[in-house]
């Protein structure tokens, strides 16, 4: 059992940054790849960001391209998820989630954290 605990939402301004944490309790096979999913009100939660913990490949919607970095620190166990130049759109519960494989698919992605809010005013 993987658990997952995120931290670092809050209010920023439209232009301002954000660092989320998420920090795994173990790392084993099944949590492989750690990603970040969004959920706004009404909508479903989509994929944001991935890593994968051994090659440190990363993956990213198009969405945050450019603006959003993903990164981990092995030693902690920790993935972060740097947010620059937010936007209104980005508002959302950001949620840390690990997956045993790279590319996983939306029904392999087995844990999943309590989410954090992130809420950007324009």
């Amino acid at each position: 059992q993987v658990q997952l605990v995120e931290s670092g939402g809050g209010l920023v301004q439209a232009g301002g940054s954000l660092r989320l944490s998420c920090v795994a309790s173990v790392r084993t096979f099944s949590s492989a790849t750690m990603g970040w999913f969004r959920q706004a009100p009404g909508k479903e939660r989509d994929f944001v960001a991935s890593i994968n913990w051994s090659g440190g490949s990363t993956y990213y919607t198009d969405a945050v391209k450019g603006r959003f970095t993903i990164s981990g620190d092995n030693a902690k166990n920790t993935v972060y998820l740097q947010m620059n130049s937010l936007k209104a759109d980005d508002t959302a519960v950001y949620y840390c989630a690990a997956a045993p494989t790279w590319l996983a698919s939306r029904d392999q992605w087995m844990y999943w954290g309590q989410g954090t809010q992130v809420t950007v005013s324009s």
